[in-house]
C-alpha cells in the first residue's frame, strides 16, 4: 500500500498585515464619527441619525473585535489548532454580522412608532450630518478596498458601504423634509435602511455558517473536480473526498485516489503531481492526496 500526504501552505502574512492596517483606520474613523452622530442626532431630533449612531456604535465594537480576531488568525498552527487560527477571522465576521442584525432590529423597534407619530426634526442639521456621514464612512470603506477577501474583511466593508448608502438616503430625505415638512420621511428612511441592512446581513451570515459547517466552497465545482481526478492516467477510482474552507478564502481538500495494482513509485509520484495541479486549478490551497492500490483492503477507513 502506498499512502502519501502532500500539503501546500501559502499564507501571505503581508496581506494579513495590510488588512489589519485597513481595519485600524476604519475603526478610528468609525469611532470618531459615532461620537459626532450621537451629538448630531440629539441636536436635530432625527430618528434616522440616532438609529444610525446606534448602528455605528455596534460597528465600532465589531470592527474592534474583527481587528483583534484578524491578528489572532495570523498565528501559526500549534498542537491545539492543527490548521492554525484562520477561522478566528471568520468568527469575527460572524460577531460583526450578529451585532448588525441586533442593531437593525433595534432601529425597527424605535422607528416604527415614530412613523405612526412623526416628530419635528431639524432638516438643515440632518443635511450636514449626512454630508459628514458620506465622507467618514466613504473614507473608511475606501481604506478597506484592496484588502484580502476574508469574510471578516468583507463583513466590515459591507457595513461601511451600507452606511454610505444610508447617509445618501438621509441626505435626500433631509432635502425633502426641508422643502415639504414631511417629518414622517425620517423614520421611514430608518426602516428602509434597517431592512436593507437585514437583507445583506442574513446573506452574509449564511455564507459564514457554510464555512463553520464545512460545506463545499460555492466557487468550487466538486463534480468537475472528481471527474478531472478520476480522468488522470493510472487512477481507477477515488473515495473519501472532503472539501471545505477554513475562512472563506483558504480551501482544504483531502482525497483517496485508487491506482492500478503494481504502479511504480515513479508513476505514483506523477499521479500525485497531476492531482496536486488539478487541486490548485480549482482553488485549493491545502490538498492532502492519499494513494492506495486497486482492490486493497483499507481497514483503517470506517466507510471505505
Amino acid at each position: 500500500m502506498s499512502m502519501h500526504h502532500h500539503h501546500t501552505h501559502q499564507i501571505k502574512s503581508g496581506s494579513a498585515l495590510s488588512v489589519r492596517k485597513r481595519l485600524k483606520v476604519a475603526f478610528f474613523l468609525n469611532f470618531f464619527f459615532t461620537v459626532i452622530e450621537f451629538v448630531g442626532g440629539a441636536l436635530t431630533n432625527s430618528m434616522a441619525i440616532m438609529s444610525d449612531a446606534v448602528h455605528d456604535l455596534g460597528d465600532t465594537i465589531a470592527i474592534g473585535s474583527a481587528l483583534w480576531l484578524e491578528k489572532v488568525a495570523e498565528r501559526k498552527r500549534d498542537r491545539n489548532y492543527t490548521y492554525g487560527y484562520r477561522r478566528f477571522s471568520t468568527l469575527g465576521a460572524l460577531l460583526t454580522s450578529v451585532i448588525l442584525f441586533a442593531g437593525s432590529i433595534l432601529i425597527l423597534s424605535e422607528a416604527i412608532p415614530r412613523l405612526l407619530e412623526p416628530q419635528e426634526v431639524m432638516a438643515t442639521g440632518m443635511l450636514w450630518m449626512a454630508v459628514l456621514g458620506i465622507i467618514f464612512n466613504g473614507l473608511a470603506a475606501w481604506r478597506l478596498q484592496g484588502g484580502n477577501a476574508s469574510l471578516n474583511n468583507r463583513a466590515v466593508m459591507l457595513h461601511l458601504m451600507e452606511d454610505v448608502l444610508g447617509w445618501v438616503a438621509v441626505l435626500i430625505g433631509s432635502l425633502v423634509i426641508h422643502y415639504t415638512g414631511w417629518y414622517w420621511i425620517d423614520p421611514l428612511m430608518s426602516i428602509g435602511i434597517a431592512l436593507f441592512i437585514l437583507f445583506h446581513v442574513i446573506r452574509n451570515i449564511r455564507k459564514i455558517l457554510s464555512v463553520f459547517l464545512q460545506s463545499v466552497p460555492a466557487e468550487i465545482d466538486r463534480a468537475e473536480m472528481e471527474a478531472r481526478l478520476t480522468a488522470l492516467e493510472g487512477v481507477r477510482d477515488l473515495h473519501d473526498l472532503h472539501l471545505w474552507s477554513l475562512d472563506g478564502t483558504y480551501n482544504v481538500l483531502s482525497v483517496h485516489l485508487v491506482v492500478r495494482t503494481g504502479a511504480s513509485e515513479e508513476q505514483q509520484q506523477t499521479i500525485r503531481g497531476q492531482a496536486m495541479e488539478v487541486a490548485r486549478r480549482f482553488g485549493v490551497q491545502h490538498p492532502t492526496i492519499a494513494l492506495e492500490f486497486e482492490g486493497e483492503d483499507c481497514r483503517w477507513e470506517r466507510d471505505c
